[in-house]
């Protein structure tokens, strides 16, 4: 049996196209032309170049899968041009989705986002079932990915055989660029850290997602929603960790979101309109420390067998990883 995966060199997709080879699985992967393939270097993939907007390229490259997983999304805290966000996360995915409608594609995983799930007004953890709306999403990345979903739900509404599932935050091998969640780790072993707006965060082996992905394939319910998490942190809570596994010391002075947020928007200004380089002080990052992420994950792991490995076993193993591969 052949399947499609979109986002095959990212984080996540990589990790998913790894355990779908060991699984067995044929793995036919839909690439940019000009994506750097070295992570699918070595490894039974079919490579083959496509865009998400490039509705032909998606046809092609579905022809003869049975199934999709379409883990591809712009994700980033800032974009030149913020519109990219919506032709690839938005645009891309309905295309996408309507291609693999075409084509019949049997049964879709579609990977979504936990900033697209709800939290309590009141505090707590969110689950599937709390309830969201756009005007709650911070920055531009969210809003697409929430109205991506969205987008998503009404093909299924309409037939679609799709599971939906949400990673939380994930770490550990394979990491490239890395995500935004990776550069922290990265900057906090180079010493860069030396003070932190408090916030939290749900923590999850990226290896765990790219099982929970193949087990929301076999065994997930079409049009539900699977959080991919495992452990609920503060941010001090992360550094106290990475400061066991590295030596380097965690940041004791404790920053107010107010006394930041103003730099944050004067960085991000000369990002849009003087460096054209990302901010370093990423407005949609500080807006989003206001956000308790805390979520429970108990649906996936009772309902897809979710593993659930100890989180300082994925930080370690990102740690190694980044340290032998000199990024810090």
């Amino acid at each position: 049996m052949k399947v499609l995966v979109t986002g095959a060199t990212g984080f996540i997709g990589s990790a998913v196209t790894r355990a779908l080879i060991q699984a067995g699985v044929e793995v036919r992967a839909l690439v940019r032309p000009e994506t750097d393939r070295r992570v699918l270097a070595g490894s039974a993939v079919e490579a083959v170049s496509g865009d998400l907007c490039d509705v032909a390229s998606l046809r092609s490259a579905l022809a003869g899968c049975r199934r999709l997983y379409h883990v591809a999304a712009h994700y980033a805290l800032w974009a030149r041009d913020p519109s990219v966000f919506y032709k690839v996360n938005v645009e891309g995915t309905k295309a996408l989705m309507e291609a693999a409608r075409e084509v019949g594609v049997e049964r879709i995983v579609y990977t979504s986002t936990i900033g697209a799930i709800g939290l309590p007004e009141s505090g707590g953890v969110g689950t599937e079932e709390t309830p969201v709306a756009l005007s709650q999403m911070a920055g531009d990345y969210k809003r697409s990915k929430f109205l991506a979903e969205q987008a998503v739900l009404k093909m299924v509404a309409a037939g679609l055989p799709v599971v939906i599932v949400n990673p939380s935050a994930p770490v550990g091998v394979g990491d490239v660029k890395p995500t935004p969640t990776g550069q922290i780790v990265v900057d906090f072993m180079k010493g860069r850290m030396v003070a932190y707006i408090e916030t939290g965060l749900n923590l999850i082996d990226v290896e765990d997602v790219a099982v929970g992905h193949l087990q929301a394939m076999e065994r997930g319910r079409v049009g539900e929603r699977y959080i991919l998490g495992c452990r609920n942190l503060t941010l001090k809570e992360v550094f106290e960790i990475l400061s066991a596994l590295t030596g380097v010391k965690a940041p004791k002075l404790k920053l107010p979101r107010g006394l930041v947020l103003p730099l944050a928007r004067l960085n991000t200004w000369m990002a849009d309109y003087v460096t054209h380089q990302p901010p370093s002080i990423p407005l949609e990052g500080v807006r989003m420390a206001q956000y308790v992420m805390h979520y429970d994950c108990s649906k996936a792991v009772r309902e897809l067998g979710l593993p659930q490995t100890p989180v300082e076993v994925a930080l370690e193993k990102a740690v190694k990883w980044f340290r032998e591969r000199g990024y810090a």
